[in-house]
């Protein structure tokens, strides 16, 4: 069993935090996030890995290299120009040579993908994929089955009349290698409008999988990226264990730091400062009586003396003034000067 990991996509949602930082390789709890993908996959034995990249494909690779010190191989194809889902996946064909786990490059799941592996095998499935229950199905792709788990039809975007299920397609498929003989060369294709459709024309055996209780999240847009985090540090998602959540950092005696928070290594938080629920990226500067609550800063920032954070995700190397307030839904892209007193705030 191979995978391929489809992370070209250039994070329009997740701007400004994506200008510099490719998604794949944003920081989730203080990790790449790709690396919790590379995390699930490993964990049912899948330890042969393509990336499929477009867009700042070397910082990507910069980061993750041949993938032997996270315990698997990855390889790297880059897309001369956007070719949808199935597209990349065609494209990537000449290292694909066993049946494969497809992962869409912006998922946090706790899936038990060796499960989805046997079954899909147990079934002689020429495609598998994964669904999730959700509260609002109308903004993803509803996917109804069968009683025995055949897929019955795929309704992308629906309208409210048309929902009878709440099962999304959750951007995770096992697929046989012959399917990549219905994907067209050199064309931008997609499984949901392209491929699905037609393997349900040709009546092959294309089932569907209802994991139990498991965790899944898109983190494409900034509530959902700092809602992860929160998930993360409350342990609602399995298999992800910290060492620990204290860094090799200068915590001041008199700095309130609660048990949920995570703090990388050098930073400095000084007296009567406050964190809570939070994630502190390398090096981040906390000056006194600042209070950062339910926010994520990434590395090399430093925060002024009475700075007020809350429910914000603030990018590398920013500068927040002294008794600034960043208010709910404030995201700050990378090297952002906020001035002393300087007010923000918004709805995600």
């Amino acid at each position: 069993m191979q995978a391929l990991i489809l992370a070209g996509g250039k994070g329009t949602r997740l701007r400004p935090l994506t200008v510099y930082t490719p998604k794949p390789v944003v920081p989730v709890c203080n990790r790449p996030f790709l690396l919790y993908q590379l995390d699930t996959l490993r964990r049912a034995g899948v330890t042969d890995v393509t990336l499929s990249l477009s867009y700042q494909p070397h910082k990507i690779e910069q980061q993750l290299g041949d993938g032997s010190e996270f315990g698997v191989k990855i390889n790297y194809t880059v897309e001369p120009q956007p070719l949808g889902t199935a597209g990349a996946y065609k494209y990537a064909e000449d290292l694909i040579r066993e049946p494969t786990v497809v992962f869409n490059g912006d998922i946090v799941t706790d899936l038990d993908l060796k499960e989805v592996i046997r079954q899909h095998n147990e079934r002689h499935a020429v495609a598998t994929v994964v669904l999730a229950p959700v509260e609002n199905p109308l903004a993803y792709g509803v996917v109804e089955t069968e009683p025995d788990g055949r897929v019955r039809r795929f309704l992308e975007k629906p309208g409210a009349d048309e929902v009878s299920v709440n099962t999304i397609n959750a951007g995770t498929y096992i697929l046989d290698p012959r399917v990549l003989d219905l994907v067209p060369a050199g064309e931008s294709y997609s499984f949901e409008y392209g491929l699905f459709p037609d393997l349900l024309r040709r009546g092959e055996s294309f089932y569907a999988h209802v994991p139990e209780g498991a965790y899944w999240i898109d983190i494409g847009a900034p509530s959902r990226y700092l809602q992860v985090h929160h998930d993360i540090l409350a342990g609602r998602v399995g298999g992800v264990r910290f060492k620990s959540r204290r860094g090799d950092s200068d915590l001041a005696t008199h700095a309130e730091i609660d048990d949920l928070s995570l703090i990388a290594d050098n930073c400095t938080v000084k007296p009567g400062a406050q964190v809570v629920n939070s994630v502190l990226g390398e090096g981040v500067h906390v000056e006194e009586k600042a209070r950062i609550e339910n926010s994520v800063v990434w590395p090399h920032t430093r925060i002024g003396a009475g700075a007020h954070l809350s429910h914000a995700v603030v990018g590398r190397g920013c500068h927040i003034g002294r008794s600034a307030v960043v208010g709910t839904g404030s995201v700050l892209g990378d090297k952002t000067n906020l001035t002393d007193y300087t007010q923000t705030g918004g709805a995600l």
